[in-house]
This record gives C-alpha cells, sequence and structure tokens, in this order.
C-alpha cells in the first residue's frame, strides 16, 4: 500500500460502505484517483460512466477482488483486505478475505453459474460448503430465493436451460443465499438480450424497496432515476459529480456529467421514461 489506511469500528449510525481516497493502478495507469463515496443502510448508490471510467474496478476492490493501492475501504466498520498489526498495515490471508466475502455479495456482468449443477444447487452450494449450514435448511431457504426472483418451477434446470435473463435471477438468489449486508452488481444487465433485461430489473427494483444496500454499476439510466438513493457520476478515475438522481440526471452541475447524459438520453425522454444506456 502506498499511502496510509485508518483503520477504526464505525459507531453505530455510520456508513455501511466507506471508500476513502481509494486508489488503483495497473502498471503506470492510475485507473482509480482518490475516490471517496459513502452508503448508509438500506442504500442504493448507481454507478454511472463511460467505459474505462474505473466503475467495475471500484466494484471489485470493494470485496477485495482487487487490491488497492492507497486509501481504505470499510464495510460494516471493518477494513476491507487489510489489517492492522501494530504500526503497520498488511494484507489479510486469504481465509480471512473469504471470512469478509461471505458479507458481501455480487453479480457479475457474465452470469458465472456452474454449468454442471441445477440452479438450486448453484444456490445452496455456498451455504453448505462455505457457511456449513444443513442441507435441508439450505435446500429450504433455496427453493425460496427462486421463489422470490420468480424462478420457483426451474429449481431442476441446468444452467444451459436457462435464457439469458434466468440466469441472471439465479446469480442474484445464489449471492442472496449468503445473507449478506452488502449486494454488489457489475453492469447485471449488460449480457442480456432488451427483452430480458425487465426481469432482472424488477428483482432489483425488490431487494431495494426491501431495504438490502446496494451498490450497482450500470447503463440503465431509468433505473437509476427509479431506484437509486445517491448517483454517482465517474470519469478518468475521478467522481465527477455525486448526489439525488433527481439532481444528477436531471440538473447536472458539472459540463462532463452533462455530455455524457446529454449523450445517452434521447431529448423526447419525459421524467418517469425508463431510458437503457
Amino acid at each position: 500500500m502506498t499511502d496510509s489506511l485508518n483503520i477504526r469500528q464505525a459507531p453505530a449510525g455510520e456508513a455501511l460502505l466507506s471508500a476513502r481516497s481509494v486508489r488503483k493502478h495497473y502498471g503506470g495507469v492510475e485507473v482509480l484517483k482518490g475516490i471517496s463515496l459513502n452508503v448508509n443502510p438500506g442504500q442504493v448508490m448507481c454507478l454511472l460512466g463511460p467505459s474505462g471510467s474505473g466503475k467495475s474496478t471500484f466494484l471489485r476492490c470493494i470485496n477485495h477482488l482487487e487490491k488497492i493501492d492507497g486509501g481504505r475501504i470499510s464495510v460494516n466498520g471493518e477494513l476491507i483486505g487489510y489489517s492492522q498489526r501494530t504500526d503497520r498495515i498488511v494484507e489479510m490471508n486469504p481465509r480471512e478475505v473469504a471470512r469478509q466475502r461471505r458479507g458481501i455479495g455480487m453479480v457479475f456482468q457474465r452470469f458465472n453459474l456452474f454449468p454442471h449443477m441445477t440452479a438450486l444447487e448453484n444456490i445452496t452450494a455456498a451455504p453448505i460448503g462455505v457457511r456449513k449450514i444443513a442441507k435441508t435448511n439450505a435446500v429450504r431457504r433455496g427453493r425460496e430465493l427462486l421463489d422470490r426472483v420468480g424462478l420457483a418451477n426451474l429449481a431442476g434446470a441446468y444452467p444451459a436451460q436457462m435464457s439469458g435473463g434466468q440466469q441472471q435471477r439465479v446469480a442474484i438468489a445464489r449471492a442472496l443465499a449468503m445473507d449478506p449486508k452488502l449486494l454488489l452488481f457489475d453492469e447485471p444487465t449488460s449480457a442480456l438480450d432488451p427483452e430480458l433485461v425487465g426481469d432482472v430489473l424488477d428483482v432489483m427494483r425488490t431487494l431495494a424497496a426491501d431495504g438490502m444496500t446496494m451498490v450497482v454499476v450500470t447503463h440503465e439510466i431509468g433505473f437509476a432515476r427509479e431506484v437509486a438513493d445517491q448517483v454517482v457520476f465517474m470519469d478518468g478515475g475521478v467522481v465527477v459529480e455525486s448526489g439525488l438522481p433527481a439532481s444528477v440526471l436531471t440538473n447536472p452541475q458539472s459540463p462532463r456529467t452533462k455530455a455524457f447524459l446529454d449523450g445517452v438520453i434521447p431529448a423526447t425522454a419525459g421524467p418517469n421514461e425508463k431510458i437503457t444506456l
């Protein structure tokens, strides 16, 4: 780590996710240049921006799939990926990182389901194998989650027998099976045919309504306008603008944000129209 990391436990009422001056580089290219933001319990944050702006990299840093090179990320008051040993900051061992990831669910662009497992088996594998939950309890919970995402009739189906939208909903149910405090979505609809996007977004709307804390990298402007508590526009590895959806999406203060939105939202779009970037 090139920057000092300040470790402390978050008092009650503080942000569930806290990022401070997060930096990340690949070789000589600095991808994140000091990202700072908070997400409170029950909030939905949508990250918008052009390709290459650092959105997905930042998301992967939250659960230490990518190591940061400066700053700090805390979830529920616990520093992610690192610990303090006397006067030194050291990276956690893989077992400790895996423990932290249990509380941070992630849904990827590609569904990453195990092809040799049924939908129900994909959902129950981690609770049984990692959390050591009894199989009967895990199966019961898995069926409840399949019903929650509208796929109760596909418990025995294999990924190859499901549409992309159905596979993504299984992936969401799989993430929920670990009872995460925080759920991360990395452009969850970008790999889907347009007619399949709606079902996935409906599941995400339900999760938001139920109070799930979510950080969503998305190109779905309408979803961000409707569901997000906070919209963050990133470009060039920095936060250019952040605030309420009505403010950022309707009356952006940064010329860069305005130029981006002007390029993706048709002039004829009404305030309640769902726009897909």
